[in-house]
């Protein structure tokens, strides 16, 4: 399958490192994703996905896709922005700086949910692509969800969207499976959310994972997507692993749905010796005692677990 080389694989939402005064570090972000795509990440989404993209300007943004891409690493473009025509420049940015695909968010803060208008904000931004392999990224928390009839509606004009990215439960990725992406051979589901790797991928059908948490320790979600693979292909052995694996990274996992998902994972970091991750963008964003607390023994708690269990 064509999408298989843009949305197959391990591929986290990256954050943007930035100094003490809130200003982003570049240099840092290229090195960060280097360091993941060393690890065996297949690619890296970038921007409009992770939750400090609104407090970066589309001008940053748009430097910060340009240092990835120029460095060579292969870039999924977020396309999440204040309106269409916002979105739609970041689109045709990616297309002409050499990004690989897009993940394309709904029309947010106005009229999203309104039908047509999300209809004419999609194509709006697929056409700004000129085939960019695209898939839809789908949440709860913009207040409309993409159904197949939508997606399919689309797809007649722009077959560059192949894919479909849940951050949903298991009922929605089960609905994107039943209805979306098992329709089609060429049509792939990606995974949106660290908590559904092992129903995304395992009865789902799911191919790719965009994760949060494996900015931190990529080397556990590799090693979950590839058990979860081989345990749909029958392994009775990776589907122990993997479920057993799938449990000690439950809390770890469960930061990305939540609002605080890049401050923990920016702390997280932080523990692990990446200085670049101290500050956020924004002073006053920041964890509680207790929730750095929490995290720092939740994070020492799967290490030792790690350690033990990957032997």
């Amino acid at each position: 399958m064509e999408n298989e080389h843009v949305f197959k694989g391990c591929i986290p939402a990256i954050m943007t490192p930035c100094n003490s005064k809130g200003e982003p570090d570049f240099d840092a972000l290229v090195r960060k994703a280097k360091q993941l795509m060393e690890a065996g990440m297949q690619s890296v989404v970038y921007c409009g996905s992770m939750g400090d993209w609104p407090l970066l300007s589309d001008e940053q943004r748009m430097e910060g896709v340009s240092s990835l891409t120029n460095a060579g690493i292969p870039v999924i473009v977020g396309t999440g922005a204040q309106n269409t025509l916002k979105s739609s420049i970041h689109s045709r940015h990616a297309l002409e700086n050499g990004a690989i695909g897009l993940m394309i968010i709904p029309r947010v803060l106005s009229r999203g949910s309104s039908l047509a208008a999300q209809k004419n904000h999609f194509e709006s931004i697929l056409e700004a692509g000129k085939g960019l392999p695209s898939v839809i990224y789908n949440s709860p928390y913009y207040g409309f969800e993409t159904k197949a009839d939508l997606f399919f509606n689309l797809r007649e004009n722009y077959p560059q969207l192949i894919g479909f990215k849940e951050f949903g439960g298991a009922d929605a990725l089960s609905y994107a499976a039943e209805n979306i992406t098992e329709t089609e051979e060429d049509l792939a589901l990606v995974v949106g959310v660290d908590t559904q790797v092992f129903h995304g991928i395992v009865n789902c059908g799911a191919i790719g994972v965009i994760t949060g948490i494996g900015n931190v320790i990529p080397e556990a979600v590799i090693r979950l997507y590839k058990l979860c693979l081989e345990a749909s292909n029958g392994s009775a052995k990776s589907r122990r692993l993997a479920l057993e694996l799938n449990d000690a990274l439950k809390v770890l996992s469960t930061f990305d749905e939540g609002s605080d998902l890049v401050l923990y994972y920016k702390y997280l970091l932080y523990l692990k010796g990446e200085h670049e991750y101290k500050f956020n963008f924004y002073e006053s964003d920041k964890l509680s005692e207790s929730q750095t607390t929490f995290a720092k023994k939740q994070f020492k708690l799967f290490n030792e677990w790690w350690i033990a269990w990957n032997k």
